[in-house]
């Protein structure tokens, strides 16, 4: 059943701003259409993102309303109810500049008089070249490859340029990469018009993060749809939880198989058998610098391990939408934590780094993978990564904009550190005045990042022209509930960096080494 158009109030005037509602058909169901959809026993309304046919039966991907986008996925056509109205999109009007722009082209395409004996008739392209010589297609224009040197992980990939070779000659129209390249290009146009937004408050941010799983708010990535259904990774099945750009076979497997060595992915389990009969890899490529009871932490050259790192890169774009970089690994350096058994080192986050940092970025990009998270290690990460920012006696901050987990859990981890280094120099009676610039040197944090740790804890006030901070007693109390909370949980509280059992040096590169050199 098609839309119904009868919007006219009793005024005689249309209200735009308020959806149709009607009774839909399978037929009649589009991408923006709104539909009640059976979510884990329960209806829930939900936004159709994407489209497809798959073994001959249509399938929809949806976005559950006022839910995290990490829940969006693939539906069959039996779980939408159709029994209930759908809401339909809102059609775009176009506005005054675009109907200015269209008459504009509409009047440069009008025929131009003829020329009259005086004026010379202008000599065009054809006309110039010898008429034995090869035409000339006037519709090509010459292809610019993009240069990714010196480029930042999180590269804008507006800035890439797709030319009609790489995409292997002219698509036909039922090309779903050329669809899939039309689409983000005219969502990378709407995120360039829309307006600046102001900056949100402490209410709207957390709300947003809840429900969008990300402060990232480029329209390219956050309309890519998730490509893969689950992914085996030793003994955990995962589903994942973005897009992430792995080869297009892969999004008809209903399982996919990742080494948790090597990171090599497969579709088929008879393949992913036959490599790990074949795979030596037991840990990480790179040097050991640090090993406790518990975790052991590795450092990786991506100039030298291109492939494992560019492997480690679609990896963990399955699970931070805000990552554009897959390939341009040159320029980092990545620190992977893992967990050590009888079987091997097996994977549990890491970090990655640039080699040079013009802004003074201590971490690029940092992730726990979802089946080692809420045990305690992202804060050993995120610890490490300031342990390495003190050796090289530099302050440190990770690169923006953060995931909705990082910026948490760097919230939380900011706010530990500086009240126990608060409550124990107070203890101690050692310095008992502390400026922001002193709590920034001894935690090796940048003096913004402390500044805004201390306004969300509320401990900085102003006396006598001057900020002071003021360790109240609420965030003591709140401090000491935390930490009888972490001795509950077992194994004598929040698992931490030995300093002591560190084995690294600040690395040293030459200017090629730097960049992207194949």
């Amino acid at each position: 059943m098609a839309p119904r158009n009868d919007t006219s109030d009793g005024a005689g005037r249309s209200d735009d701003s308020r959806p149709d509602r009607g009774h839909a058909t399978l037929a009649t169901l589009t991408i923006g259409v709104k539909a009640v959809v059976e979510k884990d026993g329960e209806k829930r309304r939900a936004e159709i993102l994407s489209i497809q046919t798959r073994k001959g039966r249509p399938t929809f991907y949806v976005h559950y309303e006022e839910f995290n986008k990490r829940l969006d996925e693939w539906v069959s056509a039996d779980r939408i109810d159709l029994s209930q109205e759908v809401e339909w999109p809102i059609p775009e009007k176009p506005d005054s500049k675009s109907r200015q722009k269209t008459n504009q082209q509409s009047k440069n395409l009008q025929v131009p008089e003829q020329p009259t004996r005086s004026q010379k008739r202008p000599r065009t392209v054809s006309d110039s070249r010898d008429a034995s010589a090869t035409p000339m297609d006037l519709s090509e224009k010459p292809s610019r490859r993009p240069s990714f040197s010196g480029g930042k992980e999180n590269r804008d990939p507006n800035l890439t340029v797709v030319t009609a070779e790489e995409l292997g000659g002219t698509p036909q129209p039922e090309d779903e990469s050329l669809v899939d390249l039309v689409d983000t290009q005219e969502a990378a146009a709407a995120a360039k018009a829309a307006p600046p937004h102001l900056p949100y408050s402490r209410e709207e941010e957390i709300e947003k993060l809840r429900t969008g799983g990300s402060m990232t708010q480029n329209q390219t990535e956050i309309s890519r749809v998730r490509n893969l259904e689950r992914i085996q990774m030793g003994t955990y099945e995962i589903e994942p939880w973005y897009f992430s750009p792995y080869p297009a076979e892969f999004a008809d497997s209903e399982i996919v198989y990742i080494c948790e060595f090597c990171l090599s992915y497969f579709g088929s389990n008879t393949q992913f058998g036959r490599h790990r009969k074949k795979c030596t890899l037991l840990h990480p490529p790179g040097n050991e610098i640090y090993r406790d009871s518990n975790v052991s932490f590795f450092e990786i050259d991506g100039r030298r391990q291109r492939t494992w790192c560019r492997n480690l890169c679609l990896l963990s774009k399955l699970f931070l939408d805000h990552k554009t970089l897959y390939y341009d690994v040159d320029p980092f350096l990545f620190y992977c934590m893992t967990e050590r058994t009888a079987h091997g080192h097996h994977l549990i986050g890491y970090f990655s780094k640039e080699k040079e940092s013009a802004e003074g970025y201590n971490v690029a990009c940092i992730l726990t993978l979802p089946q080692y998270q809420r045990k305690g290690y992202g804060k050993l990460l995120i610890q490490f990564s300031y342990e390495l920012s003190k050796i090289e006696g530099k302050l440190g901050s990770p690169e923006k904009p953060l995931s909705d987990l990082g910026l948490l859990g760097y919230r939380a981890y900011w706010q530990e550190v500086i009240v126990d280094l608060l409550v124990e120099r107070e203890l101690d009676g050692t310095m008992p005045v502390m400026s922001v610039e002193e709590l920034g040197q001894a935690l090796a944090m940048t003096t913004n990042d402390v500044l805004h740790t201390l306004q969300n804890l509320n401990m900085l006030r102003y006396r006598e022209k001057n900020h002071v901070v003021v360790l109240t007693e609420a965030v003591v109390a709140q401090r000491e509930k935390q930490r009888a909370k972490e001795r509950e949980r077992g194994k004598g509280g929040r698992r931490c960096i030995d300093a002591e059992r560190m084995q690294w040096k600040p690395p040293v590169f030459t200017a090629a080494a730097r960049t992207w050199n194949w």
